[in-house]
């Protein structure tokens, strides 16, 4: 049985390490899922083989690859728990199973990201997989992305969206 094709992004900007990581993790859950690679084998074949290493001719950048194992592990960890938060935000009539698989392994990073990683203020985590759906999509993926992400983010981190109180400065 050949392997599955992997998800290239349309296009590779200057990104910091954990922006890296962030696309690597999306890629490495996509192929987790289709091929039924388990998660010790994805993680040892991105860090050995594919994290900033040289790959048909294209060399690919660093990652950080702690954040990426931590992504990686957090997400397989927390599953149970992302993927009903992920459904109870999406349109009726499509479940999370009806969803595209890189974009659903997009979704349950930066959902993984703002349930434990608060030390990354939520703006920034909506906004760093946004720009990784639009790495994959051109149409309405990376709208999805923002729209839930930003739905579960108002419902973890309500703190971070209140307004200003009058008079602080």
């Amino acid at each position: 049985m050949s392997e599955p094709a992997r998800p290239v992004p349309r296009e590779q900007k200057p990104a910091n390490q954990r922006s890296l990581a962030r696309l690597a993790a999306v890629q490495a859950l996509y192929q987790m899922e289709i091929a039924g690679t388990d998660l010790a084998d994805v993680v040892a074949e991105f860090e050995l083989f594919r994290l900033g290493k040289e790959i048909d001719g294209e060399q690919y950048r660093d990652a950080d690859a702690a954040w990426f194992r931590d992504l990686m592990s957090g997400v397989v960890a927390e599953q149970r728990v992302i993927d009903p938060m992920i459904h109870s935000t999406l349109m009726d009539g499509w479940p999370l199973r009806r969803v595209d698989s890189i974009l659903r392994a997009t979704l349950r990073a930066g959902v993984y990201e703002l349930i434990r990683r608060a030390d990354v203020p939520a703006r920034v985590v909506i906004t760093e997989y946004v720009e990784v759906a639009r790495a994959f999509f051109e149409e309405d993926e990376p709208r999805i992305v923002n729209g839930v992400l930003d739905r579960i983010a108002h419902e973890l981190r309500p703190a971070e969206f209140a307004a200003p109180t009058a008079g602080k400065a």
